[in-house]
């Protein structure tokens, strides 16, 4: 019998993402936004982060918790492609995997000890709320970044960032330090790869809000703001 690793989250997650829909395509898209990492009680030891507040960067492994399947496939169809293509599961970053563990960078904003909570806040994470967390690693830049990467099929379809025209009344409904994040998630474009109908109405849940939204071309107009 093979052997089988138990895994225990450490952490869990708190953002403003509380549905998939609208969640920053990857970790940094959208910088402005903080999280929440809140360990659980027997991970919740301050030894336990002494030195991490030298590192700017950190690695995140978590649970892809809303995308369980009891089944996975040899191969995914990369919204980058349309949903049209498929490639090899290993060669993609689909939530729809043999094992549902994502990664993710996100910058360290500070550690914080709050009566019986250990926490970390951070920003630029694309994770849902209520996340799972299973380990914490620091980002060494001598080592994980290699500026010769190339980017393969991803890199061939980038999205481009579309402006956004967010009416001040509707704008003022959102809290202060919650506007420039919610305007980089809408900038990056919501909305799936091969969905372009400039007639359509989106909706996304961003913290207790339903923003809804219109895109023509690449100006992405907010139509109305509402407590969710």
């Amino acid at each position: 019998m093979k052997d089988q690793l138990l895994i225990k989250p450490i952490a869990y997650i708190r953002s403003d993402f509380k549905e998939k829909f609208g969640i920053p395509r990857q970790s940094g898209r959208a910088p402005s936004l903080t999280a929440e990492i809140v360990f659980e009680p027997e991970y919740a030891k301050e030894e336990a982060l002494r030195g991490i507040e030298g590192f700017s960067h950190l690695w995140l492994l978590f649970d892809f918790s809303a995308s369980h399947r009891e089944e996975w496939s040899p191969t995914v169809r990369p919204p980058r492609l349309g949903g049209n293509a498929r490639v090899g599961v290993f060669a993609s970053r689909s939530p729809f995997r043999p094992n549902p563990i994502g990664l993710s960078c996100v910058k360290l904003v500070q550690a914080e000890k709050r009566n019986d909570e250990l926490v970390l806040i951070v920003s630029g994470a694309d994770l849902l709320d209520g996340t799972p967390i299973f380990d914490i690693k620091p980002y060494l830049p001598f080592a994980d970044c290699h500026t010769d990467a190339t980017a393969g099929y991803a890199g061939e379809h980038e999205h481009h960032a579309l402006q956004v025209e967010f009416p001040n009344e509707l704008l003022a409904k959102i809290p202060k330090d919650k506007q420039s994040g919610l305007c980089e998630c809408l900038a990056d474009d919501p909305r799936p790869s091969y969905q372009d109908d400039p007639k359509r109405i989106y909706g996304m849940r961003f913290d207790d809000y339903e923003i809804k939204f219109s895109v023509y071309k690449t100006l992405l107009t907010v139509i109305s703001v509402t407590h969710a």
